[in-house]
């Protein structure tokens, strides 16, 4: 299996609806463990499988960035955010917007429940930092990016970043070292199609 690699916009995994996790086997473990080392990398605090290309509902995140902070790290496979109280704004970037960043509001708690890498269930009450990178990662596995949700006022302030990150894209699908659109789109069709049936 390819090594993972994270994605930038406007690469289609991050528009692409991702569908539930069927099955937890070595594959899915494998994966998670690359997220985690991907995610510390790119000194990040969370990642979305779409955000390495896998169309599946599944993200990881450690709310203190830290490798050496292991215990924090928590996997949620299949996750429900079930009640959003409040709401704050604060200053969101994203690993798949390198140096992009701007305010967004998002609720002040949350309850979220998912599966962990065991297959347990379980639930969480979370405010403050962890709630918003839950919900920030919540929100790829929908095909949704933190500039969506911003104030339309916002955005122009960062288009020319993202039309940019756009082209070189673009650039590189006509140079040949990164696969159409159409093939990217038939590659996470495949990879949705063998874990979900």
């Amino acid at each position: 299996m390819s090594e993972l690699s994270i994605v930038n916009h406007p690469h289609p995994a991050l528009r692409w609806k991702s569908r539930d996790v069927t099955r937890i086997d070595a594959q899915l473990k494998s994966w998670v463990e690359q997220m985690f080392e991907l995610m510390y990398a790119a000194r990040g605090i969370g990642l979305a499988a779409n955000q390495v290309a896998l169309p599946y509902r599944l993200f990881v995140i450690n709310p203190s960035g830290d490798p050496e902070e292991r215990e924090l790290e928590q996997v949620f496979i299949n996750p429900q955010i079930l009640k959003r109280n409040g709401s704050e704004t604060g200053e969101e970037g994203c690993l798949s917007l390198p140096e992009i960043y701007g305010p967004v509001t998002r609720a002040e708690r949350i309850v979220v429940e998912a599966f962990d890498l065991s297959g347990q269930g379980f639930e969480m009450d979370l405010s403050g930092m962890p709630a918003r990178v839950v919900q920030h990662e919540y929100d790829h596995l929908d095909g949704v990016m933190f500039p969506d949700r911003m104030d339309a006022a916002d955005v122009p302030e960062i288009q020319p970043l993202m039309d940019d990150l756009a082209t070189q894209l673009r650039q590189h699908q006509q140079d040949g070292s990164v696969p159409s659109d159409a093939e990217l789109k038939a590659k996470l069709q495949r990879l949705q199609d063998e874990r979900t049936g």
